[in-house]
């Protein structure tokens, strides 16, 4: 009786590994697990063509594969039977369309699961627009300034040594010029010491949580919050303890009243554009904070999100600007301003703190990309940075005002929003009758990717509202995008 193939056998036509090889790959496999047992005949490659739905000669290139490996042979007006001595197993390489081998079920020892938030996506082919969380336009990077940079310094024989072993604390160049920057830019008044570079600032949170954090201590954050943030903190065991944001930033006397009643271990703030909320904190409720950092000696992971990008004055500097006694880890990217295709951060904290993050990171990331570390010191110094900064602001501050004023003239009363001080994203709250589960997924039936507000509920149930990034979108892209909203929410 043969085996049920049309069911044992399954074939990907999309994937990038030939058909005859999935097939043959798979035939293998079942030989491996002991279906198909020495001795056993197949079906002709008529049969099996029509059982799985194949070309003759698809089934016949598969036939040909096992009998060249020894795994089948064939006996004239007989038929084609597997192999009495099968041939060892030799290495071979992993296909990754391939569904065969010992690592296609899932594992069978235990695990500790790590948190995540399922983000549904409802754009089947590839979308035309995206509505991004925020992200600087790629199209402006100063990506020919970066290369040449690279370029002249791998032209330097003296140099590529160092670039292949570089400091674990990432390129003193880079520190150096960040020090600079930071301290002109942000009023921070610090050495390079103080500075440890990232890949990007979610590194940097890990990196200072795992070594603040232990299972049982209490964080306070925003309520909403950065979503992965949150996540990071209850990865490493913390109970998140939330604090409402209104027009001013995080409820500051709320602080104060937990922090009278609680023992809190860390302090999570986004105090400039809030994320997701966009809010920056007012200078009054700053002031309260820094005096309860103080008195309490509590440590606090300031997250610098989008602090380059302000269009209504003058940015209010960060807390670490301020005295602050060393309870201040702040956290930045420059992948962020710069949609550069590599991520890169940093963080600042006293040089103790700096030195056991190095050592931390060391276990999971011995270095950063030096090279790209080292043609971005450049890029500070020669001032390249500096004015793509400036031109960026610009031209990101119009097409917030083109997506605020398209938002109102389009959807009306269906969305409210306040145009944000500064940053890439506008903080859009959908009336309730329409579900951004709903939205999303009309939206990617006309070929629109956008969030469906999951993460942005996370800790907070009762909202209806997504990030609508408009930095990377030009004035007709943004048009296009929001008439596309537009006909989503009318249903059409």
């Amino acid at each position: 009786m043969l085996l049920p193939f049309d069911t044992l056998v399954h074939l990907d036509r999309s994937a990038g590994t030939p058909v005859y090889q999935q097939l043959a790959n798979r035939l293998i496999a079942l030989i491996l697990e002991g279906a198909l047992k020495p001795g056993m005949p197949l079906p002709a490659s008529r049969e099996m063509a029509t059982l799985l739905n194949l070309h003759r000669k698809t089934v016949i290139a598969a036939y040909d594969e096992l009998q060249q490996q020894d795994w089948i042979y064939t006996v004239e007006r007989k038929g084609i039977f597997i192999a009495e001595n099968l041939p060892e197993i030799k290495p071979r390489s992993f296909k990754a369309a391939a569904r065969t081998g010992a690592y296609a079920e899932n594992a069978s020892f235990p695990y500790y699961e790590a948190m995540h938030i399922a983000l549904p996506l409802y754009v089947k082919q590839t979308p035309k627009y995206t509505i991004d969380d925020g992200f600087p336009d790629p199209r402006l990077a100063p990506m020919d300034e970066l290369l040449k940079a690279s370029r002249e310094l791998m032209r330097i024989p003296e140099n590529r040594y160092g670039l292949i072993s570089g400091a674990s604390e990432g390129a003193w160049a880079l520190r150096e010029a960040l020090t600079t920057h930071l301290n002109n830019s942000r009023g921070l008044n610090i050495h390079s010491q103080n500075i440890l570079i990232t890949r990007g600032g979610q590194m940097g949170i890990h990196l200072a949580a795992s070594l603040l954090l232990k299972p049982g201590d209490k964080v306070i954050v925003a309520a909403p919050n950065y979503h992965l943030a949150d996540l990071c903190f209850q990865q490493l065991g913390a109970h998140l303890v939330r604090v409402p944001v209104d027009a001013e930033g995080i409820d500051v006397d709320r602080i104060a009243s937990i922090l009278e009643k609680q023992d809190i271990r860390l302090l999570y703030i986004i105090p400039h554009h809030h994320q997701p909320t966009t809010v920056t904190l007012s200078a009054e409720r700053r002031m309260k904070l820094l005096t309860l950092i103080r008195q309490y000696k509590l440590p606090v992971i300031e997250d610098d999100y989008d602090y380059e990008f302000h269009y209504s004055g003058g940015p209010l500097l960060p807390l670490a600007s301020a005295p602050h006694q060393g309870q201040v880890i702040y956290i930045g990217s420059i992948n962020k301003s710069l949609a550069l295709p590599f991520r890169s951060g940093y963080m600042v904290a006293p040089p103790d703190f700096i030195a056991q993050c190095t050592y931390l990171r060391r276990m999971i990331d011995l270095r950063g990309d030096t090279l790209m570390e080292a043609s971005l010191a450049k890029l500070f110094e020669n001032g390249t940075i500096q004015r793509h900064l400036k031109k960026s602001s610009k031209l990101y501050e119009h097409r917030r005002d083109v997506l605020c004023d398209t938002l109102s003239k389009q959807l009306g009363s269906a969305v409210q929003f306040t145009s944000p001080q500064g940053g890439m994203a506008v903080w859009a709250q959908f009336d309730p009758s329409i579900p951004l589960v709903t939205l999303a997924r009309r939206a990617g039936e006309m070929g629109l990717r956008m969030s469906d507000g999951s993460s942005y509920k996370y800790g907070v149930k009762d909202q209806n509202a997504l990030r609508i990034g408009y930095a990377a979108l030009n004035d007709e892209e943004i048009r296009a995008v929001v008439g596309i909203l537009r006909k989503s929410v009318e249903g059409k």
